[in-house]
């Protein structure tokens, strides 16, 4: 088979293992439709408020897996992860592709109808897996989040800073480590527009920030956030 085909398929099944919609199945175990609950998105965030912390863990490992698996998957199967030369431009993008695709299948699942989550355990996955200059910058961007958690506990504001830092960072350590832009440009280009996306998918509780409406990590549940409560009783 053309090497591009091969490359194309295994891009197709990486966002097809991204579109698996853990939150929603791990809620449906117990017996909860999450999408009728709190922000009714299938993340591990609005998972972890419903269903307690404990979802939230099993829920964020998932999701970051279904981004860290295929990402490395096809590094593998393509050659480029253990290869001794150094990875070309066209490799990276094919690279690129496939660590973006996962993000997107989570984000517009065609088993939900292409809704989904927001991306950031997925997406933290998939930066994990494109060594080195991306895993560098996704345990920045975690770091980030971490700090801005800790401070404001809004997780909305923490995901849309974390995710700004990721271009920027990744910016500092091409042209400082990695030989130039020229060598290595694409990860900018996609990390900057892997970091627009989320941030979009996160405008809602920009928003909500913004007005004072946001709900804070720990905070007590809202009464569309207990289980058994429709939503439309928010």
């Amino acid at each position: 088979m053309d090497p591009a085909i091969t490359r194309l398929l295994l891009i197709a099944g990486a966002y097809l293992v991204g579109a698996i919609p853990f939150g929603l199945l791990i809620a449906k175990s117990k017996g909860v439709d999450i999408r009728k609950h709190g922000s009714g998105n299938i993340g591990a965030t609005n998972v972890g408020r419903v269903l307690g912390k404990k979802f939230f863990v099993i829920c964020f490992i998932l999701d970051m897996l279904k981004g860290l698996t295929p990402t490395i998957a096809f590094g593998l199967a393509s050659g480029i992860i253990g290869s001794d030369e150094s990875v070309s431009p066209a490799d990276y993008w094919w690279w690129l592709g496939a660590m973006v695709a996962p993000v997107l299948g989570h984000m517009f699942s065609p088993f939900i109808g292409f809704k989904g989550g927001k991306g950031v355990a997925t997406g933290l996955g998939s930066l994990l897996a494109v060594v080195p200059v991306m895993t560098i910058a996704a345990g920045v961007a975690l770091a980030v989040f971490l700090t801005t958690l800790k401070v404001s506990r809004y997780v909305g504001l923490s995901s849309s800073l974390a995710s700004l830092s990721l271009p920027i960072t990744t910016a500092v350590l091409v042209y400082g480590v990695a030989g130039g832009f020229a060598s290595a440009w694409p990860t900018v280009l996609a990390s900057a527009a892997l970091a627009v996306i989320v941030i979009v998918k996160h405008r809602s509780n920009l928003g909500r920030t913004l007005k004072g409406t946001e709900p804070k990590a720990g905070s007590p549940k809202r009464p569309s956030e207990i289980v058994g409560t429709p939503m439309n009783d928010r």
